[in-house]
């Protein structure tokens, strides 16, 4: 499997938390304190032009205490995006300008006009079995599961004025003029983007939109990932979904959870 600049950030989340998993027993979350079917384009009407000037933007930290945390959904471990993934646009750069809304989207970052960004990450708890067990008692085919992760990467940003609906039209716009392909480059690493197709996106929130794309690996085939932007009010959220065996094995790209949507655009709301 091509470890690109993204699937590399995750597998190496992904590891961590199952190492603590398997030798500890323990889930290595990180709980941050309490704080219809579509295409690519937006489903629902945007907020009326009054309200959009009105609209204020939130702060980081205000974005943190929005994040999704433990209690919020079951099934899931969060942790903390600090280690996992890019801290600034200026570390995600694209050969085509009009590609970086998705480049940045795809890494949790703003996909629009703001530096109000805050992100974490969900995996779905699939190894209870194995880090129930005793380290001798642990099989191999435990560790096989364990390594089935599927991760989602979750991105908070919010505009002043209509700067979110413009963040989710760029997005929409990118789709189109991106289906080509493109070139990421994300802390040093190369991810080559061989092709860019609308989704099918929730329909959440007051706009969605959903697309995925072919990367190349490494001259192995291509291994296909999911992408889901949605608007709820002057706040944006991005949701990147990473099936770590299935992009290994060239099986089905894993779809965005629709529980991690639903919990998160009603934090938000």
């Amino acid at each position: 499997m091509k470890r690109s600049s993204r699937a590399r950030i995750g597998a190496t989340a992904a590891v961590s938390a199952l190492s603590l998993a398997l030798i500890t027993g323990c889930g290595g979350d990180s709980d941050a304190p309490d704080n219809k079917d579509t295409s690519a384009d937006s489903n629902k009407p945007a907020s009326s032009p009054t309200a959009a000037a009105d609209a204020k933007a939130l702060s980081a930290a205000e974005l943190e205490k929005l994040l999704l945390t433990r209690s919020d959904i079951k099934g899931y471990k969060v942790a903390s995006g600090d280690d996992t993934l890019p801290k600034s646009k200026s570390q995600v750069k694209v050969d085509k300008a009009e590609c970086a809304p998705l480049a940045h989207a795809m890494a949790a970052l703003a996909p629009g006009d703001t530096d109000a960004n805050a992100s974490n990450s969900l995996t779905k708890e699939t190894a209870a079995d194995a880090a129930s067990k005793a380290p001798e008692d642990i099989t191999e085919e435990d560790f096989e599961s364990a390594f089935k992760v599927n991760m989602t990467f979750v991105g908070l940003s919010s505009y002043e004025g209509d700067g979110a609906q413009k963040a989710v039209k760029a997005v929409s716009d990118g789709i189109e003029s991106c289906s080509g392909g493109f070139l990421i480059t994300a802390q040093g690493e190369k991810q080559k983007i061989t092709k860019v197709s609308p989704g099918k996106a929730s329909g959440s929130g007051d706009e969605s939109v959903a697309f995925s794309v072919d990367s190349d690996m490494d001259g192995e085939g291509t291994g296909t990932l999911n992408t889901e932007v949605v608007r709820v009010g002057n706040t944006v959220t991005t949701y990147y979904t990473v099936d770590f065996g299935t992009l290994a094995s060239g099986g089905k790209a894993a779809e965005v959870p629709a529980a991690v949507i639903d919990a998160q655009v009603a934090k938000l709301k």
